[in-house]
Order: structure tokens, then C-alpha cells, then sequence
């Protein structure tokens, strides 16, 4: 027969109980520690985000229509902005400098860089255009007579001075000379519509054209580096919506983004709908609806 004194018995019953509160107190601890703010706050921060996305466009009158096979990107900067990175990245062509180089003379030059104008048609160009200018400016005079001397509805004021009287006269012929161009300013002041056909006789001269296609092409250089940043450097996400005008974009770290179509636009009748609008994507699942409420129309900015 084994006995056991009582003093062991003691110790080893109570090595036991310690034992046991240790391990139930540590299960205690870490259940606490996962229901406090500072555990949950601990979980969310390591759980990716869902972003489902419905989008519907409404044509006048109608009733909203799912936008079906729309890419919508997700960005870590508003399209907008993105643009006017893009646009800053790219130099401004200089009006100036394209005038100083054309083959023109030195007054139409002047009267260019005046007035900001290198299209020599147009509106505007007529309204620009002063009777001291139709004489001063070569080829502005050139064009007027050409499109106006031979009109017999236009009553030119026409020259007096004679070329005898040049030499013999001087006095004379300088007077004639002032009162036909006196005449003449005052006639072109009273006849505004007898600048309007000048463009047809500066067709061959005018670099209006080529001045467009200079920030036509700038523009378009613009555009490709916009499209470039966004899908690229900002994209976080992107996805295509399916027949009923859904999509997701899963395992995304929250925080802010902007939910983006770029250029293409959602159409349903008259509607053409686009969309940069910023959104807040949370731990877990999160959902937007885009529609012609928080879209942009076609024309707007």
C-alpha cells in the first residue's frame, strides 16, 4: 500500500488549481481582447474591401435602363484632376511665336499678335478688322479691292489725284491722296459688310488651319497621357458591368477612391451619362449606385 503524506498532497493539489486559473484567466484575456475596439479595430484593418457597383441610366421620360458592358474604373484621383495633370504636363503652344514664323508681311504680323487672331475667316476676324487696317495692311487691302472693286453694287470712293500733278503740283496731288484715303476710311466705316468676303480672296494665306491642327494634335497628346495616368498609375480597380448593369471590384484596401467611366458614357434614348464621383470603400462590402443623379451629361464638365 502507497501513502501519500498530507503536506505532498497539499502541494500537489494546489500546483494543480494554479494551473488550471492560469490557463482559464489567459482564455479570458484573449476573448476580451478580441471583443475591445483595439482588437476589432486590429481585424478591420486586415480585411480587404468589396465594392459592388449597379449602374442605371433614365432617358427622358423613361424608366431607368441597366448600363450593360460599361467598364467603370475605380482611381486613386478624380478623372478631372487627372486631366489637369495631363494638361499642365503638356506646353501651351505660343501664338506668338507661330506668328513671328509665317511667310506674312511685317503689318499683318503686328496686326496678329494685336488682336490674338491667326484665322483670317470666321466672325470674329471682320469684326477686327478697322479701316486704318485695309489700308496699312498689304494683304488686307489686296483682298478688299479684290472682293469689292469690281461689284457694281459697291460704290468704291475712287482716286483724284492725278500723276502730273505729282511733280508739278505736289501740294495738289497731296491733298487728292488725303481726300481719297480720308474718303475711303469713311466709306469702309459705313460698310461693315464689305469686310465680310475679304476670306475668300486670304484663303491661300490664312494659317488659321494650321494653328488648329498644332493644339488639335497637342490636345490629342493631352488626352492619351490622361488615359494612360488613369489606367495605370491611378487605377486601384476596374470592372465591366454585366446584362442587368452590374459589377465588383474586390480585394481593395479601404479608404477613398473615385469611381470613374473616363470618357465613355452610359446611353439609354437621349441620355448620355458618364461618371467621377468619389466614393468611400469600407472593410467588408460596400455598394454604389450610379445613375443620371450622380452622373454627368454629355457637354458638362
Amino acid at each position: 500500500m502507497i501513502r501519500f503524506s498530507r503536506r505532498s498532497i497539499r502541494r500537489k493539489h494546489s500546483s494543480s488549481f494554479c494551473g488550471v486559473s492560469l490557463a482559464a484567466l489567459a482564455l479570458v484575456l484573449s476573448f476580451a481582447l478580441s471583443m475591445s475596439p483595439r482588437g476589432n479595430a486590429q481585424q478591420t484593418a486586415g480585411q480587404a474591401g468589396l465594392l459592388e457597383i449597379s449602374a442605371r441610366v433614365s432617358p427622358s421620360g423613361g424608366h431607368p435602363e441597366p448600363a450593360r458592358g460599361l467598364t467603370v474604373y475605380l482611381l486613386r484621383k478624380s478623372y478631372d484632376a487627372i486631366q489637369k495633370e495631363a494638361d499642365a504636363a503638356e506646353p501651351l503652344p505660343k501664338m506668338d511665336d507661330f506668328i513671328a514664323g509665317l511667310e506674312l508681311s511685317p503689318q499683318l504680323k503686328a496686326w496678329m499678335v494685336k488682336h490674338q487672331i491667326v484665322e483670317l475667316s470666321g466672325p470674329k476676324f471682320p469684326k477686327a478688322i478697322s479701316p486704318d487696317d485695309v489700308l496699312d495692311i498689304p494683304e488686307f487691302k489686296e483682298a478688299y479691292m479684290n472682293r469689292n472693286a469690281g461689284d457694281r453694287t459697291v460704290n468704291l470712293p475712287q482716286p483724284k489725284a492725278r500723276e502730273s500733278d505729282k511733280q508739278k503740283h505736289p501740294e495738289k496731288y497731296q491733298q487728292a491722296v488725303q481726300d481719297y484715303l480720308t474718303a475711303f476710311k469713311l466709306f469702309v466705316a459705313a460698310n461693315p459688310d464689305t469686310l465680310s468676303t475679304m476670306y475668300i480672296a486670304l484663303e491661300e494665306k490664312d494659317p488659321g488651319h494650321r494653328w488648329k491642327k498644332i493644339l488639335a494634335d497637342r490636345n490629342a497628346r493631352v488626352h492619351r497621357h490622361a488615359l494612360e495616368l488613369a489606367q495605370v498609375q491611378y487605377l486601384a480597380g476596374q470592372t465591366d458591368t454585366d446584362l442587368e448593369g452590374h459589377g465588383r471590384i474586390d480585394r481593395l484596401t479601404p479608404g477613398d477612391y473615385w469611381l470613374s467611366t473616363l470618357d465613355s458614357e452610359a446611353i439609354a434614348g437621349d441620355a448620355y451619362i458618364r461618371w467621377d464621383l468619389p466614393v468611400h470603400v469600407s472593410a467588408g462590402r460596400s455598394a454604389v449606385d450610379l445613375s443620371n443623379v450622380n452622373g454627368m451629361e454629355r457637354g458638362s464638365h
